[in-house]
């Protein structure tokens, strides 16, 4: 069953302790988790990477 990227997003905000600094291995970490859920709701269908990964991006800065 796939999650959906908010469902994601609120588990990733969750686990998080501290929410003023984070370091970049993480934030990439991170962003790639929810550009994967972006990618799997489409089928992993190809051509998208750049476009999942930046949606995804916003998404985690936000």
């Amino acid at each position: 069953m796939a999650k959906s990227v908010k469902k994601a997003k609120e588990e990733i905000s969750n686990n998080e302790e501290d929410h003023s600094t984070i370091c970049l291995p993480d934030r990439d970490a991170k962003i790639a988790e929810l550009a994967y859920y972006k990618a799997e709701n489409r089928g992993f269908a190809p051509g998208y990477e750049l476009e999942d990964w930046l949606e995804a991006e916003q998404e985690f800065l936000l």
